[in-house]
């Protein structure tokens, strides 16, 4: 049979070091026949050995390459490239709900939510609009009316961690309608629809509630139960296509509104403490002070007011920088909740306390008199011929503990806080510890952000303090502390929550100012039961020998205006010496009705030009107004 190949091999061209192959003889010949120009003599090679296994190699090495990354992608980032493809498919937006709303006692509305539209930028946006930045800029500086470099700064200088930034809070009608308008042309720009606070009652409340930014820096209220007012938002997940629509929705998890505080505090009682208080201190020329009432049976918060104060609506709807330089450069510093971070001496409103420790050491008794001549006079040991006096304000003669509590006798408080001749005294460290047990010198513990210790002094104190010899604890310390002046420092807080522990029979509670937290449908969530601090450090029937003083000071002594109220009521007034001659810091607490007390008002006026400057006629108008709108507590 004729075999081509056969035939083929047989006329294989063979000449020494090279053989040319029958095809390779077809091919040039071919070339020859149908190639024009330089091609026509061209003749064909074998590619070299060399270059097919560089070939290979590169083709091995480019394989290797593609199947490492491959294992890469598939296998080790498998997770993290899933949920970025899920990213790309999935579009997850964040539902809103309502932050919870805060009552009072009788379920009175305090707080509510509004609606506000806040402007924001996606800052991922920022890279893809870089050639038409400065005319969306410029555009979105014209609504607001700014200029255009405020914007790029603002988007610019945000936190690294932010996804979107706040360009503008609370816009008005105007401005959302002009963006609605163009917002076509405004990429990377929305509305952000959120819940703005809003206080009816703003300055009147505002160191309870305090307020609230969502940026934080919360206060009052606000801060104290953020968690519990704070809402849980809900997510809407979005389906879309390669081209970016969304294709389908659903919820993927429910949005649940924040729960609401329901508090001990009296609204109506809170808005007249701080409308007299008001009146009452513009005219007395005084711009600071101090109000809290407290339930002496529960040591729940019926009111507490601070003076200055400020609208906390401000800060809500965005403060702007001319309104917080007013209120951040006001020597009278309105943000200072004064009843819980405001220290002061207190004067005589000690006395009630001092008198509880020595007759509880048997110091004294209800029989004990002590004869007042207008002053006391101790040996000097340095200084023989200049002997220490110390004053009273007037002669009060034979005086009893309940008198000297009711007329407010200086020279009674020395000699059984510290001793005279032959009578010997509590001394520094049993008056500390007596008005600890009060709790005085102590952070009480109560829901509000900012509450400070009072401080009562002692020896060790004094050594640490000065250097000698004015580090030596002296006998006119004692006596200085014994009626309340010194080195001593309190809050009105302190003050009110011991004396609503005199009142009760000698319970010290925790001061708390939210009852219970619940739910939107007014479930219960929390209760705050009453917490007791202390008990059981003063017999009853020593504190009953205090309150029958403290009775006296508004039938005889230093309060008589306070006969006219519809119930009894037993008080002790006070007043501090400062540094400032002339003025004072005047102090009034009372408790009433006097057999069953329901409430415990404190008032303390700082820096009063003169003596017992507007607390009692403060204290009289609103408790004559909360007895005669409280039928059930008049007897």
């Amino acid at each position: 049979m004729f075999s081509p190949r056969k035939n083929l091999d047989r006329i294989r061209i063979k000449r020494p070091g090279l053989e040319i192959e029958p095809e390779e003889i077809f091919c040039d010949a071919l070339v020859q026949k149908n190639e024009q120009g330089p091609f026509q003599k061209k003749m064909e090679v074998p590619i070299k050995s060399r270059s097919l296994k560089i070939l290979w190699l590169v083709f091995f090495i480019l394989g290797g390459i593609v199947f490492i990354k491959n294992f890469q992608f598939q296998i080790i980032q498998h997770d993290e490239f899933s949920v970025l493809a899920q990213k790309n498919k999935y579009v997850v937006s964040k539902l809103e709900a309502q932050r919870g709303v805060i009552y009072d006692k009788n379920f009175q509305q305090l707080v509510y939510n509004r609606p506000s539209y806040d402007l924001t930028f996606d800052k991922a946006k920022l890279s893809e609009i870089q050639d038409s930045k400065q005319n969306i800029f410029g555009k979105i500086a014209w609504i607001l009316g700014v200029k255009p470099e405020t914007i790029e700064e603002k988007i610019t200088s945000a936190d690294a961690k932010d996804e979107s930034v706040l360009v503008s809070q609370n816009l008005d009608y105007q401005k959302l309608i002009m963006f609605e308008s163009n917002a076509d042309e405004l990429e990377g720009f929305s509305i952000k629809n959120v819940g703005m606070r809003e206080y009816p009652d703003g300055p009147a409340f505002a160191h309870v509630i305090g307020y609230y930014r969502e940026s934080g820096n919360n206060s009052g209220l606000e801060d104290y139960y953020n968690t519990s007012l704070s809402p849980q938002f809900g997510e809407m997940k979005s389906e879309r296509d390669v081209s970016g629509e969304i294709t389908s929705e659903e919820v993927a998890k429910l949005s649940e509104p924040g729960n609401n505080l329901v508090l001990w505090l009296d609204a109506d009682l809170q808005k007249k403490l701080y409308d007299t208080m008001s009146v009452q201190i513009k005219n007395a020329g005084v711009k600071r002070a101090a109000g809290v009432a407290i339930d002496p049976k529960t040591g729940g918060i019926l009111a507490l007011v601070s003076f200055p104060s400020f609208d906390n609506n401000l800060f809500s709807k965005g403060i702007s920088q001319e309104d917080w330089n007013t209120l951040s450069n006001n020597k009278d510093m309105p943000f200072l909740n004064r009843v819980i971070a405001g220290k002061y001496v207190t004067g005589s409103i000690i006395k009630p306390i001092i008198a509880s420790g020595a007759l509880q050491e048997g110091i004294v008794s209800d029989k004990t008199t002590i004869d007042c001549k207008g002053q006391i006079v101790i040996d000097n040991p340095w200084f023989p011929d200049q002997p220490y006096t110390f004053k009273d304000w007037t002669v009060h003669g034979l005086t009893n503990i309940r008198d000297a509590i009711a007329r407010s006798c200086n020279v009674f408080f020395y000699t059984i806080g510290g001793g005279y001749k032959n009578f010997k005294g509590l001394g520094p460290d049993k008056i500390k510890e007596y008005l600890n047990y009060f709790g005085w010198g102590e952070k009480l513990g109560i829901d509000l952000s900012g509450e400070v210790s009072g401080f009562v002094p002692d020896k060790e104190w004094k050594k640490n303090k000065y250097s000698s010899p004015n580090n030596i604890w002296m006998p006119g310390d004692t006596y200085n502390m014994s009626i309340g002046q010194g080195f001593l420092s309190i809050t009105p807080l302190e003050v009110a929550s011991s004396y609503a522990a005199i009142a009760n029979g000698g319970t010290l509670f925790k001061p708390q100012v939210v009852k219970e937290i619940i739910d939107k449908d007014k479930n219960v969530i929390q209760e705050f039961l009453p917490t007791v601090i202390r008990q059981g450090f003063i017999d009853k029937n020593n504190l009953e020998i205090v309150k029958q003083g403290m009775r006296g000071t508004v039938t005889y002594g230093s309060a008589t205006v306070l006969n006219d109220l519809p119930v009894e009521a037993a008080a002790k007034t006070g007043t501090a010496e400062i540094p400032r001659e002339g003025y004072y810091h005047s102090w009034i607490t009372v408790f009433a009705p006097y057999d069953d007390p329901q409430i415990v008002l404190t008032l303390m006026v700082e820096e009063g030009l003169g003596m017992h400057v507007a607390v009692a006629p403060t204290v009289k108008e609103v408790l004559e107004w909360y007895f005669n709108n409280n039928g059930s507590l008049v007897k």
